[in-house]
C-alpha cells in the first residue's frame, strides 16, 4: 500500500540542485522532497506521497491523522522494511542485514 502520509519538517537543505528535507512521520524521519513546495518551512506540516511533499496540512490534522494511522497500524505497514517482510514470508535471511537474521 502507498499512502499520503503527513508529517511535520525538521530540516531543509539542498542536494545535488534538489530541495530536500528530514520528515518527522510520528518518530520516523525520511527524507523527503520538496520540488512541489519550494517555500515550505521547517515545523510545517506537509502531506507526502511516495517520498514527495505534495501540500501543505495544519498541525491538528496531521496529528490527528497519524494518531488514526498508528492505531490501524498504518504506519508501521508504510515504514516497515519492504525486503524484511519479503525475505520473512520466503523464510529466508534479510539482505538488508547481509544475512544476519533480526
Amino acid at each position: 500500500m502507498c499512502l499520503a502520509v503527513p508529517g511535520k519538517i525538521v530540516s531543509i537543505d539542498e542536494r545535488d540542485g534538489t530541495l530536500m528535507s528530514i520528515v518527522d512521520f510520528g518518530g520516523v524521519e525520511k527524507d523527503v522532497c520538496l520540488q512541489y513546495i519550494p517555500d515550505a518551512e521547517v515545523g510545517q506540516y506537509v502531506v507526502v506521497h511516495v517520498g514527495f511533499a505534495i501540500q501543505r496540512l495544519d498541525e491538528e490534522s496531521a496529528i490527528r491523522t497519524l494518531a488514526e494511522f498508528e492505531h490501524l497500524g498504518v504506519l508501521k505497514e508504510e515504514f516497515a522494511d519492504g525486503f524484511e517482510l519479503a525475505a520473512r514470508q520466503a523464510g529466508l535471511a534479510n539482505p538488508n542485514t547481509n544475512g544476519v537474521p533480526r
